[in-house]
């Protein structure tokens, strides 16, 4: 974000609505993504996004492609006071003096938070990936029967599942755990990201400042945000791709299973070839850039900040 300061309150709310507005706009890209990566040789049903929303409208309808999307906004603004309170605390704790951090500390600080972030994360993208591919699995069912299990522990024709039902079936089933299934390869994801988006984006809005101590402009802000972050994106595809696989817990008769990272990564290129792990890059892209397009503008409009001066302050 620009080198604004403002407070942990006014952040978490800047966080929590630019987040609600991200997902509305963007999340029927995120589900296209999610279902171009479970594609797997013998079962593709896409050829592209376009393709891929335009099927989904007609099979689903409209609202079809905001599946999952009342997950992501019950649980993106708690993801958002994480990271944010996270990345307060290391930044203080590695400052000295109040001085202005190095870039190895400010990286040191986002890594911070992003490890801390995936303790909602995790299994809110769990779920969400549930429900974004049910309905690539109902196609397959549909269109290419015979590349879904039909023996007797196949999964019959249903209505699609909820959070809670997902939710409840994975605690009774796995405990805890079973809400926390790819936790390592989201950990290995928004790691790097936060190592790549941080400084890239410090670098790119410093380059637009106002003179040495001039805040840069909105529009400078808007554009560094969605050029780092589309293209932290596109860096860790790969592992999105591998964590989308591990996080799916129905699959087709044809599509492989995966015991971990490591069997992911080997089936991948043996099945699938290196070009697997770009399946769904540009759509990573798209849902990204907006997002923290969105966010940059949230937060130069000082949101928070505004709904706070409504509240009644405190006598000393």
């Amino acid at each position: 974000m620009a080198d604004k300061q403002i407070s942990l309150p006014a952040k978490l709310i800047n966080g929590g609505i630019a987040g609600l507005i991200g997902v509305t706009c963007v999340f029927p890209i995120d589900l296209a993504k999610t279902r171009l990566q479970n594609q797997q040789n013998g079962s593709r049903l896409y050829t592209s996004m376009s393709d891929c929303l335009i099927k989904t409208i007609r099979s689903e309808g409209y609202f079809g492609m905001y599946r999952g999307a009342a997950v992501n906004l019950t649980l993106v603004t708690p993801e958002k006071a994480i990271k944010l309170a996270a990345n307060d605390f290391f930044r203080h704790h590695l400052s000295k003096d109040g001085k202005k951090l190095t870039l190895l500390k400010e990286m040191l600080a986002g890594c911070g938070a992003g490890t801390c972030q995936v303790v909602v994360t995790t299994p809110m993208e769990m779920l969400k990936i549930q429900l974004q591919d049910a309905g690539r699995i109902a196609a397959q069912r549909k269109l290419m029967p015979e590349t879904v299990s039909s023996g007797p522990g196949a999964p019959v024709e249903m209505k699609s599942p909820t959070a809670m039902q997902l939710t409840r079936d994975l605690l009774r089933s796995k405990g805890i755990a079973g809400l926390y299934k790819g936790l390592g390869a989201t950990l290995l994801r928004d790691v790097p990201f936060s190592i790549i988006y941080f400084p890239l984006f410090a670098n790119l809005n410093n380059l637009g400042r106002r003179g040495v101590e001039g805040p840069a402009p909105f529009y400078v802000s808007f554009l560094s945000g969605c050029i780092a972050g589309s293209t932290a994106a596109v860096a860790v595809n790969p592992v999105d791709v591998i964590k989308t696989r591990l996080q799916s817990l129905t699959k087709g008769s044809q599509e492989d299973t995966y015991s971990g990272v490591t069997d992911c990564i080997r089936k991948i290129l043996q099945r699938e070839g290196p070009t697997a792990f770009l399946k769904g890059a540009y759509c990573r892209a798209l849902v990204i850039a907006p997002l923290f397009g969105i966010a940059q503008v949230v937060y130069f409009l000082g949101v928070g900040e505004f709904l706070l001066s409504f509240l009644p302050k405190q006598k000393d």
